[in-house]
């Protein structure tokens, strides 16, 4: 009995104290999943990173590292910055905008993601459904009422499957890694832009300068991104007539631009429209970033939320 005391009041103890780490949380934090507090810094809509990932490197470290995942890291960003180009994106474009690859519903395609790894990610060697759920689930933690984010959350990498032999098997380099506009100047805020020297559109004078081929104030709907999973799925979505708002859509094209939403640049080619949307894109990528972890999200007890969300803003089946 007296054992029985002792751990109930051990149990009331630790409640109390769980209960006042959640009070002390101050209104300028984010609690993250995962039980990790993230505070925001005094930047603009931004906040400090925890320093390190769970690999035990700095996030998104690309420069400092000799280990053989960050050379290969630095490898896939030459392979990119050569062939991406204009005429590249648009030929693959014309080809997977064709959606004749397969039909199935969102979550079969979330389950084709548990043979995919992102060899252009520093931060992350989980299969990449995991990655969506702690995403998703993180957000869904702070934000309960917004729905349309974590479905978007779920749904944002699912253009991997381009990597699949399903989908013609692309090289990482036409699938993955950040994404920057073809067909005007490739800015110094991109990762390993050295590279951009023997991409072809570099010595091309129509593509070169800082407006290329586009109008100031066009509007990124007007401006073409190096091909990739972000990309696609952007398009599988918006043909397929999904619902979700257009923050969701411009979620889903450019959260791997971090030279627009971490640098800052490329904003010449923005509208007003796409700076409202920014504004959903900055609170998506602390999350997208930040909640990738060694620790599982258990995928059959989450299912039924995610399966209807897709049914409320997806048709049953897709082309893909």
């Amino acid at each position: 009995m007296v054992i029985f005391l002792i751990d109930f009041m051990a149990t009331i103890i630790d409640s109390e104290i769980e209960a006042k780490k959640m009070k002390d949380v101050r209104d300028d934090e984010l609690l993250l999943d995962g039980g990790f507090v993230v505070p925001k810094s005094k930047e603009a809509d931004g906040f400090d990173a925890p320093d390190i990932n769970f690999l035990g490197h700095s996030f998104r470290d690309y420069e400092n590292g000799a280990s053989e995942r960050q050379q290969g890291v630095e490898e896939f960003y030459r392979m990119q910055h050569i062939h991406q180009t204009y005429d590249f994106v648009k030929e693959m474009r014309k080809e997977y905008g064709k959606l004749n690859k397969m039909e199935m519903s969102i979550w079969e395609c979330c389950e084709l993601l548990n043979n995919v790894v992102d060899d252009s990610d520093p931060d992350l060697d989980e299969p990449q459904i995991q990655h969506l759920l702690q995403t998703a689930e993180a957000i869904r933690r702070d934000y309960p009422n917004e729905d349309w984010l974590h479905l978007t959350a779920l749904i944002h990498d699912l253009g991997k499957v381009l990597l699949l032999p399903e989908f013609g098997g692309l090289p990482q380099w036409a699938v993955v890694g950040d994404t920057f506009p073809v067909g005007c100047a490739f800015d110094s805020a991109n990762i390993h832009h050295k590279y951009f020297k023997e991409n072809s559109d570099n010595n091309t004078p129509k593509y070169n300068t800082k407006n290329g081929v586009y109008g100031e104030g066009c509007g990124l709907d007007n401006v073409l991104m190096s091909w990739g999973h972000d990309d696609y799925m952007y398009l599988v979505a918006k043909e397929n007539a999904t619902t979700l708002p257009h923050a969701g859509l411009f979620i889903i094209r450019y959260h791997s631009f971090y030279p627009l939403h971490k640098a800052g640049t490329y904003t010449h080619l923005m509208n007003d429209e796409d700076r409202e949307d920014l504004k959903w894109l900055h609170v998506f990528n602390k999350y997208d970033l930040y909640s990738k972890s060694k620790v599982h999200v258990d995928v059959e007890k989450v299912k039924p939320y995610y399966i209807s969300l897709i049914n409320k803003y997806f048709p049953a089946k897709l082309k893909w």
